[in-house]
């Protein structure tokens, strides 16, 4: 693992939790992946998590779901949601629910560095 801020991701999709950690790596952070948002409260990540990379269509609890239920724990982790199942207008609805940003697939790998970096500068 980097030495760099944790970053978490939350994706059913077994090719993104393959690329991203690699992409993530590469810019100085530590990363762990999970292929549910159940797996992810279920491990001892959360609270270590800087940053929630976090799939928003998933079987079982859903990315809003998650975030939510982290605002309900009060665990202040700052959400980068990602969707391949949404257009432009989910972007305002999940931002306006303390989300950092709400990338739609397939996006610019330098896109999601940027989010994160914004996410990390958040108070």
């Amino acid at each position: 693992m980097a030495d760099g801020p944790l970053v978490s991701i939350v994706d059913d999709d077994e090719s993104v939790r393959e690329s991203l950690p690699d992409l993530l790596k590469a810019f100085g952070f530590s990363v762990q992946a999970f292929s549910s948002a159940e797996a992810f409260l279920a491990s001892e990540w959360p609270a270590q998590t800087k940053c929630l990379v976090l799939d928003m269509a998933m079987p079982g609890m859903t990315g809003p779901e998650l975030h939510r239920e982290l605002i309900r724990r009060r665990a202040g982790i700052p959400v980068v949601f990602i969707t391949a199942h949404a257009s432009e207008a989910v972007r305002p609805g999940v931002i306006d629910k303390s989300a950092v940003a709400c990338l739609i697939k397939p996006f610019k790998p330098a896109d999601l560095i940027d989010a994160i970096h914004g996410a990390l500068a958040a108070p």
